[in-house]
């Protein structure tokens, strides 16, 4: 049983991650945080295993001006792959992206979507919420 693993370094292999990884790339930057599906130290905000929450794990920039509540829409992203392994949409999401600006098929709040299972999930922050955060200074 030769099980090694590159703990510290991050290592990506080629669509191969460990049976219990979780690879989040956020677009349009292309970083990409990996770690073993609930192990990710949760943040205090939004739910734990969120793409709010392995955002601020990983430092990757994504606005949450309630604090992760589901009480505005700054966190809004749109799911590119990997939906099958996030938790389904609840009520409470559904109501408040009805106010979302550059709505879409894909679209979820960041602090709402949960990692349910390992796998890769691509999200892409929409480029107005970028623009946000690199004039706003936190």
């Amino acid at each position: 049983m030769a099980e090694e693993k590159s703990q510290g370094a991050g290592t990506v292999t080629e669509d191969s991650p460990g049976e219990n990884t979780v690879e989040v790339t956020f677009l349009p930057e292309g970083k990409t945080a990996q770690f073993e599906h609930g192990k990710l130290p949760y943040q205090d905000h939004g739910k734990e295993e969120s793409i709010l929450d392995v955002a601020l794990n990983y430092g990757i920039p994504l606005d949450h001006a309630c604090g992760g509540n589901c009480a505005c829409t700054t966190c809004h992203v749109w799911v590119k792959e990997g939906a099958e392994n996030l938790s389904p949409m609840e009520d409470d999401e559904a109501d408040r992206l009805d106010m979302a600006a550059d709505l879409q098929l894909n679209s979820r709040l960041g602090c709402q979507v949960q990692i349910v299972k390992p796998g890769k999930v691509v999200v892409e922050i929409p480029a107005w919420n970028r623009n946000y955060i690199s004039e706003e200074h936190h």
